[in-house]
Formats: structure tokens, C-alpha cells, sequence
């Protein structure tokens, strides 16, 4: 899947993931690829990134949104800690 991270202070992460993992406001969730379309609020926490390669990229939230369009494109719009 597609995944852009974008905070106040620009473009956070930007390519092809497996999976993400972080908190929503309604609890903990895990996007893979062709994940149903979803738009949700984002919680506190970590967003915990898998790229292609097996590297792994964590990335600190305060809060934000997250938009999962049917086109496995992941886009996270977030306030750092």
C-alpha cells in the first residue's frame, strides 16, 4: 500500500508499506493492503510502520487523522509529540 505520514512540519513518510499499526480514538488498529475504506481520528501514540524492505519506522502521535481509500492509499494526517 501507499503510505504518506504529512504533520505542521511536512511530509513525515512517504512510500510503500505492509502495514501500519496505531491508536484511534475508537482503539487500536492495523492497516494492511486493501484495507476496507476508512476515515478515522487518531489517539496519542505510536505509529508503528512496516516498510516492503522488513524495515520498521515508528513515528510519535498526538493526534491527527487517517484516511484509507479503496485504492490502498494511506494517508495520516498527524500532530506530533
Amino acid at each position: 500500500m501507499k503510505l504518506n505520514i504529512i504533520s505542521l512540519k511536512g511530509v513525515q513518510f512517504e512510500g510503500e508499506a505492509v502495514s501500519v499499526n496505531l491508536k484511534t480514538t475508537s482503539g487500536e488498529i492495523t492497516v494492511l493492503d486493501n484495507h476496507r475504506p476508512l476515515i478515522t481520528a487518531l489517539a496519542p501514540g505510536r505509529a508503528a510502520i512496516t516498510k516492503k524492505d522488513g524495515a520498521k519506522f515508528n513515528f510519535e502521535i498526538n493526534s491527527g487523522f487517517m484516511e484509507v481509500a479503496p485504492n490502498s492509499e494511506v494517508v495520516i494526517l498527524a500532530n506530533e509529540k
